[in-house]
């Protein structure tokens, strides 16, 4: 009983060992090297897809919690403070300008 445990501990052990060797080897050959370097690339664009994913999913949580419109300008109701597409010239119309200087003197 003792001898055959100590065989069969030495032959797992000897195919262990070579099957991690035929391993070792084939990975240090050339189609060997070129496929972890492909995986290697695969995981970098899996990993930036991801990055750029969770970028967006928190871009949009965050233009809902503050109530931005997609172009980046804040959703203001009623009043003068509405959202309107830049102009130009400031945001600021000739009648405003003269209504201001008016109100100052």
């Amino acid at each position: 009983m003792r001898r055959s445990f100590w065989f069969v501990t030495g032959a797992g052990a000897g195919v262990y060992a070579m099957v991690r060797g035929r391993r070792a080897a084939e990975a240090l050959t050339a189609d060997g090297l070129r496929d972890r370097l492909s995986g290697l690339g695969l995981a970098a664009r899996m990993f930036r897809d991801e990055v750029a994913q969770g970028r967006v999913e928190k871009e949009t949580e965050l233009r809902e919690r503050y109530g931005l419109v997609p172009h980046g300008t804040p959703e203001l109701e009623g009043g003068r403070h509405r959202a309107m597409a830049p102009t130009g010239d400031n945001d600021i119309t000739h009648d405003d300008t003269r209504t201001e200087q008016e109100g100052s003197n």
